[in-house]
């Protein structure tokens, strides 16, 4: 049942989810000029200001799904606003583990493109919400998936990385710049790391995805658009992590993966619900 909420309350949401907007761009532009000129006050102060704005971006989710009394991921502007902050979560908690500030110049503004993306499709308008999403699953399943994608974006992120660095050293070219990047075998285990964890993730989200799908249509697996084309992420993935785990693919051959295999979540993610009709079109409102 969703609750009723006065309009104040919906102006400060609007207000709370532009000044996240201006955090995020804030943190980003500092993320960048800390790609340019790496000092620890630069880092410090862009890490910051992203988890300030994380902070803002977690009350307007909570703020949402009180209200809406279901999990706010069911049309495209709450989707996009979900993974941002699954994109900047995963940073934030990689960065205090691993201290690579570095990568916020890569990861940032990738958040920030979804958020942005979300931000033109604001409104205030109430969604009406049918009974198969009104479930358990719709948190579990998309939590998930959202989080497999999440780390895959990271994973996209450190191959761009790792190319550019590769790069630099093959053509000696820009040699204060290798220095700002983390060395080649770093980028490679933090490829590693994002790949097994993302993989895991979607695995695991496919999974609920089907036994949802069982609850609300009767049937595992219907061929849907949307569930072809995961599994089609799926096997690019899976075919990455058995190959490097058997005979070895790593550093280049890997980071061209990673980024195929990120086009094709995207594809998942957007084209997908916007080109190819089906129980995952987010203008139906009807699916997991």
């Amino acid at each position: 049942m969703q609750i009723t909420v006065p309009l104040y309350f919906k102006q400060i949401e609007l207000y709370i989810f532009y000044l996240t907007l201006v955090i995020y761009c804030i943190g980003t532009i500092n993320f960048l000029i800390y790609l340019i000129k790496p000092r620890p006050l630069i880092s410090f102060l862009s890490f910051y200001i992203t988890v300030i704005g994380f902070v803002f971006h977690s009350i307007i989710f909570l703020f949402r799904y009180f209200t809406n009394a279901c999990f706010p991921v069911t049309d495209l502007h709450q989707s996009l606003f979900f993974f941002a902050w699954c994109i900047i979560g995963v940073f934030i908690i990689f960065n205090i583990k691993h201290k690579i500030p570095v990568l916020g110049s890569f990861v940032t503004p990738l958040a920030t493109v979804f958020f942005i993306s979300s931000a033109t499709l604001f409104t205030q308008n109430p969604v009406q919400i049918p009974p198969p999403l009104r479930s358990i699953w719709l948190p579990i399943h998309t939590t998930l998936a959202f989080l497999g994608e999440a780390f895959f974006g990271f994973a996209f992120c450190g191959g761009i990385m790792y190319l550019i660095q590769e790069n630099q050293i093959k053509n000696k070219k820009w040699s204060q710049f290798l220095h700002r990047l983390p060395s080649l075998q770093t980028l490679d285990d933090l490829n590693y790391l994002c790949l097994s964890f993302g993989f895991l993730f979607l695995t695991l989200g496919i999974i609920t995805g089907s036994i949802w799908a069982e609850f609300a249509w009767g049937s595992y697996w219907s061929w849907d658009p949307k569930e072809t084309w995961s599994l089609v992420a799926w096997l690019i993935y899976a075919a990455l992590l058995h190959g490097r785990l058997t005979i070895g693919w790593r550093g280049r051959r890997a980071a061209f993966f990673l980024i195929i295999g990120f086009a094709v979540v995207l594809f998942t993610f957007l084209g997908v619900n916007l080109l190819l009709p089906g129980l995952h079109s987010y203008d139906s409102f009807t699916s997991p």
